[in-house]
């Protein structure tokens, strides 16, 4: 089965992981010869992948989508298994990171908190396949091809995965807004652990909420009450990241 990647970033990143099977790159004529499209044809030609160029207009470019004048015809997103997570992050010579998301649906949020991870080098990303978002082009696009990096793994029971993580040595550390939790820079990020951030509107699911080890959560002076999975998470993500570069608590 294909997929359509869409946008001078995603189709540039996806290209340059070489992780998937790309079929066809499509050019919209008269696209400005930019930086970003001369890598992008000169990585297609490298790779020996057909170039086609079409009209604005064309079938082949979707309408629906803010394509920038470049679609990647690829083959499926190349899901990993939990235990190639986990044998990266030990070889990493780093106490592993791992991101988990617990349902969290919305493709602008799991989109940014990919974005997020990649940049601050997480070691993977752990979804649960049923009634949670996965990685569709749209998620791609708005992680600016950051997935394309990534190592993301779909799991059953996601309940289960933190289970056999702490059995790994991980601590797992959950976002949520109660005021039990602990103030998120209070938490000592350096040592193995999985950061769990929960849906929109929604937050952690009760089970998973208990399997954490530790709860925190940000301060919150305005009169709005919570902010989104993915400004929450990058808030905590870039705290993980000062502290394992020698920032300490």
């Amino acid at each position: 089965m294909s997929e359509l990647l869409y946008g001078r970033q995603a189709v540039y990143e996806s290209l340059r992981a070489r992780r998937r099977a790309h079929h066809r790159l499509v050019l919209a004529e008269g696209v400005r010869p930019a930086t970003t499209i001369s890598r992008i044809i000169s990585l297609a030609e490298q790779a020996g992948i057909p170039i086609r160029w079409v009209s604005r207009g064309a079938a082949d470019l979707p309408a629906h989508v803010h394509h920038q004048g470049v679609v990647l015809e690829t083959g499926p997103y190349p899901y990993v298994l939990l235990d190639s997570i986990l044998t990266a992050a030990h070889a990493s010579g780093e106490p592993p990171l791992l991101l988990l998301l617990d349902l969290v649906q919305d493709p602008q949020n799991l989109g940014a908190l990919l974005r997020t991870g990649e940049a601050v080098g997480v070691h993977g990303v752990v979804l649960q396949r049923r009634r949670a978002g996965g990685i569709t082009p749209a998620v791609v696009h708005v992680s600016a091809g950051a997935a394309e990096h990534l190592r993301v793994a779909q799991v059953t029971n996601l309940v289960r995965t933190i289970e056999e993580l702490k059995t790994q040595g991980l601590w797992v550390i959950g976002l949520e807004a109660i005021k039990e939790a602990k103030a998120y820079d209070q938490a000592d990020f350096s040592l193995p652990l999985a950061l769990v951030i929960g849906s929109e509107g929604e937050g952690l699911r009760r089970l998973v909420r208990e399997r954490c080890d530790i709860l925190v959560r940000l301060p919150m002076r305005g009169r709005v009450t919570s902010l989104n999975a993915a400004v929450a998470g990058a808030v905590v993500l870039y705290e993980i990241l000062r502290q394992r570069q020698g920032g300490g608590l």
